[in-house]
């Protein structure tokens, strides 16, 4: 049974290794497909022969167009189609957090959406079913993203310090699935066939789901929308409760410009990095995409390091708040970008290219910044939402995502258009913002978001 007290998974709940290793084969399968989507819309889906047997695909493509003002290339068309949906991969969550949190409660919604997701991959194999497909995909990762995650902090009681422990230790296994897919899922696709890379991320998802659903008994009682009695339900929220709501939607737009810098490496960021950087190692060069095979590793590395290096600053000093942290991790995500800047001013005094060791410095110092930002957002977020309203508000969490990732595809395209040194430190400010203000609003309004007594609190 599920017990707050449990520390049988390396000091934590036994149903955190359950639902890490559920999260882990789900990321797996979404970035194994995530890593082959363009390069199998470039390279096949999209040119005569296939393109005319896509269901649906005519209207789809003519909206596209409307949309971006004219015609699009096979390139632009693949693009604009992965940026709409890695968008759209952010707003569905909530749609999955309501329906946790007022209809199906989250086990079901969990079970739905990763049959959904799966399904998906499987149907990639179909020319004829690719739109298809891909709505399974949103549909289902709305389903479950959100609400796997929120159950993550329902496994502590409130003020277990060992709450954002947690998310940390979730976000290892997050990278250990998105380090592992392009190896397998996408080594699959490109040397032996696109849908045998497909494939292999629709039994992932399988696998994930197998996880779950074997380790139930150790997980959180089921959302308590749907446990309650009907007279329950209606309990209104606290005034506490309220205003960290408040509290929580007020910061969604800061959290939005601390991550725009991370987001563009996938970006901007290796449409520069391919033209302007050394990327030459043992005298052959590097292909541009290891750079995101490296920041995954410096990330699971330092979010190891950022557990051990708390624990062992708690032996001494008081603990930093979760919005503190936020502060740090993102100015520390700044000096990152001015690495960047400063690699690019000396690149183009000399005539050069940029040396690798500052690719590899930007890499460790933002890695660093962000093991203290995406995990201790997330425990956050879900550590202040009221417990009948925990799906939805980590679905509402994601918005911040949906808003930065927009905002990094119009931001990059101001590479053309300016120095590249000034445009890594537009994001370098950008960060350093949203640092300021997370420290700022952690002295003045901190008390809202700290870990709340009993009173008043709906148990």
């Amino acid at each position: 049974m599920h017990n707050p007290e449990d520390r049988s998974f390396i000091g934590h709940p036994r149903g955190l290794g359950y639902l890490a290793f559920t999260e882990a084969w789900e990321r797996f399968s979404y970035y194994g497909m995530q890593a082959l989507l363009v390069l199998y819309m470039v390279n096949r889906l999209l040119h005569p022969g296939h393109i005319e047997h896509v269901a649906g695909f005519g209207p789809f493509r003519h909206l596209l167009e409307y949309i971006y003002r004219g015609p699009l290339s096979v390139q632009a068309l693949a693009s604009a189609i992965f940026g709409l949906y890695t968008g759209l991969v952010y707003l569905t969550p909530i749609g999955g957090g309501l329906i946790a949190d007022r209809v199906l409660g989250r086990t079901r919604t969990i079970t739905i959406g990763a049959l959904l997701m799966a399904a998906g991959h499987f149907l990639m194999a179909f020319d004829v079913s690719f739109l298809l497909a891909l709505l399974c995909l949103l549909t289902g990762v709305g389903c479950f993203k959100g609400n796997l995650a929120s159950q993550v902090g329902a496994l502590y009681a409130t003020g277990d310090n060992r709450r954002a422990d947690a998310f940390q230790i979730y976000y290892l296994f997050i990278n250990g699935g998105v380090i592992a897919s392009p190896l397998i899922a996408g080594t699959l696709g490109e040397v032996y066939g696109w849908h045998y890379g497909f494939g292999a991320a629709g039994v992932g998802m399988l696998i994930g789901l197998t996880i779950y659903l074997s380790g139930r008994r150790w997980l959180p009682p089921d959302s308590p929308i749907v446990e309650r009695s009907k007279r329950a339900a209606k309990i209104p929220l606290t005034h506490r409760e309220k205003m960290g709501i408040i509290a929580l939607l007020v910061l969604l737009p800061v959290l939005t410009l601390a991550v725009i810098g991370n987001q563009q490496i996938f970006n901007a960021y290796l449409v520069w990095a391919e033209k302007a950087a050394n990327l030459v190692f043992f005298g052959k060069k590097m292909p541009t995409t290891w750079l995101i095979t490296l920041d995954s590793i410096l990330s699971v590395s330092c979010l190891a390091g950022a557990v051990v290096f708390w624990r062992l600053w708690a032996k001494k000093f008081p603990e930093p708040a979760e919005i503190t942290k936020l502060g740090i991790g993102s100015i520390i995500a700044v000096t990152g970008f001015i690495c960047l800047a400063m690699g690019a001013a000396i690149a183009a005094t000399s005539g050069g290219k940029v040396s690798i060791g500052w690719l590899v410095t930007f890499h460790l110092l933002n890695s660093i910044g962000f093991a203290n930002v995406f995990p201790v957002s997330l425990a956050l977020y879900a550590r202040v939402a009221p417990p009948a309203l925990s799906a939805t508000i980590i679905g509402i969490y994601y918005l911040a995502f949906f808003g930065a990732n927009n905002l990094v595809g119009w931001i990059g395209g101001l590479l053309e258009k300016m120095s590249v040194t000034q445009f890594w430190l537009l994001h370098a400010a950008l960060c350093g913002t949203a640092g300021v203000i997370f420290l700022v609003a952690g002295y003045f309004f901190g008390y809202l978001l700290a870990p709340g007594d009993s009173e008043g609190d709906v148990q």
